[in-house]
């Protein structure tokens, strides 16, 4: 078993999860340090302060205020804007690969998550659920948009996912097979 804590993954650890021959955990350390970075996100969503991306909109829409019972509705409309991905899908290997590198960033604590949410990105790569990410998406901002909207929509039951190299089917469908049930987003 591999426990993610942000810090000590090893290209042979990444390997060995990619390949699917070691299932993956979050440590506890970082899961202290990410309830903590989610209580921020938490107080500013009921806040009446203007925080970026949370309660405001992105970009050119950065001055407008996002009503609280649309905070969710924000992150949901956001990343089904990104997942614009097309072409041929990434082999299974590497979307592994990223999963158990973004579990890895989010493990260090630093993004708001919710705990709840980098536990069933975990749980995807222990029970084999591998979303269909297109092998060619967005070039701007960090390139990694298009690829990881599309990876996330199946943690909210869209999108599409194999189970354990089984054919495509619609993401809802892959986690309701595996036993899962898909997040609800909320404020960031």
């Amino acid at each position: 078993m591999h426990v993610l804590d942000g810090k000590s993954l090893t290209l042979e650890h990444l390997e060995e999860i990619a390949d699917a021959s070691a299932p993956v955990a979050l440590a506890a350390a970082a899961a202290a340090l990410v309830d903590r970075a989610r209580g921020v996100v938490d107080r500013a969503a009921t806040g009446d302060a203007a925080v970026y991306g949370v309660n405001t909109g992105f970009g050119a829409l950065a001055d407008t205020a996002i009503p609280r019972d649309s905070l969710g509705a924000l992150q949901l409309n956001l990343l089904r804007s990104h997942a614009a991905g097309i072409g041929e899908p990434l082999p299974v290997r590497a979307v592994r690969a990223s999963m158990a590198l973004r579990a890895n960033v989010l493990a260090k604590g630093f993004s708001g998550i919710r705990r709840s949410t980098l536990e069933l990105l975990l749980e995807l790569l222990n029970r084999r659920v591998h979303p269909v990410v297109p092998s060619r998406g967005s070039v701007g901002a960090s390139g990694d948009l298009a690829p990881l909207a599309h990876l996330a929509l199946v943690l909210i039951g869209e999108g599409f996912a194999s189970v354990d190299g089984g054919v495509v089917q619609p993401g809802g469908a892959a986690l309701a097979a595996t036993g899962l049930r898909p997040i609800v987003l909320a404020s960031k």
